[in-house]
């Protein structure tokens, strides 16, 4: 089947291996408490650059939150002098809080994510009960990116792909030689990600995860997530296509759909809920703004009852 979107692509990568266009410098933070990896990515030579899925820290005991995970990429970001451009999101994380409105306040960068967080925000709007103030059309980002949209960072060039399955609203950022996946896929030694949450679906997953392994072999693949595979030493969030294809565990070449589905299906079934889903998933389908101060000026994060 022709995928254009993923023909351009393919196309960007092979022009950095052949050097026609600069491939972009990443530098990622690691946060272990909730095993997430954002990124820095930027042009070396226009400086312009991109901060993917970063976190807020949030201690659930005390409902309080710190911004020392933040402040690092701040830092770094200064440090080297960049513009920032863009806050992406590459989906509304159920593990984690995001930083994005706090870092966009010290260092600028529209906020983005893709366009079905719409369907995100319906599911989840009835789930927390959050009423008629919240708007369930993606307003609280600066811009919603759809399947197959191009934009620049500096000079290099860059693409977003819908890649579904986890959640509805999955976007991929590939940017240069270096592909933004979130949460499609983990290390290969760790396999891929869960479908179960409201509006995830297996089947989406296994197509998405297909689509991006249909990129060169060559393509860098930077992930949110690693959990360190047992046997493993340290945490890893860099790999290739190449490496994917040949030996994720889960859905490595000659795995088919409906063995990815059943595999997926059953491992899903043994799973907890994450440990900060409730406030991550409030916050984040806001665009990482807490809700609005109730009466006495305290701002509450609801637990449903016997409801996921």
């Amino acid at each position: 089947m022709s995928d254009p979107e993923l023909a351009v692509a393919a196309t960007q990568i092979r022009d950095v291996e052949k050097g026609r266009m600069r491939a972009p410098i990443v530098r990622t933070f690691f946060d272990e408490p909730t095993y997430t990896a954002s990124h820095v990515v930027h042009d070396p030579i226009t400086l312009d650059a991109a901060i993917i899925d970063s976190v807020l820290d949030y201690d659930a005991a005390s409902g309080r939150t710190d911004h020392r995970s933040a402040q690092k990429i701040v830092d770094y970001v200064r440090a080297e002098g960049l513009r920032v451009q863009w806050q992406l999101e590459t989906h509304a994380h159920a593990d984690h809080l995001s930083a994005a409105p706090w870092i966009q306040a010290q260092l600028g960068g529209k906020l983005a994510i893709s366009a079905e967080i719409i369907h995100v925000q319906e599911v989840f709007g009835k789930i927390f009960n959050a009423g008629t103030e919240f708007a369930r059309d993606g307003s609280q980002f600066d811009h919603l990116f759809h399947d197959g949209e191009r934009f620049m960072l500096g000079n290099i060039g860059a693409i977003a792909l819908h890649v579904p399955g986890h959640t509805p609203a999955d976007m991929a950022f590939v940017i240069g030689d270096a592909a933004f996946i979130g949460d499609t896929l983990f290390m290969p030694d760790y396999g891929t990600a869960r479908a179960d949450f409201p509006g995830g679906d297996a089947r989406q997953l296994y197509r998405s995860i297909r689509r991006l392994m249909s990129l060169p072999d060559a393509t860098r693949v930077f992930l949110c997530h690693d959990y360190k595979a047992p046997g493993r030493g340290n945490f890893a969030w860099e790999t290739t296509i190449a490496a994917e294809r040949r030996n994720n565990i889960h859905a490595h070449e000659g795995v088919d759909e409906n063995t990815f589905v059943a595999m997926r299906t059953a491992r899903d079934a043994t799973l907890s809920l994450p440990n900060l889903i409730m406030p991550s998933v409030q916050i984040n389908m806001r665009g990482g703004h807490m809700p609005e101060p109730e009466s006495n000026g305290t701002r509450y994060i609801k637990i449903p009852i016997n409801t996921l």
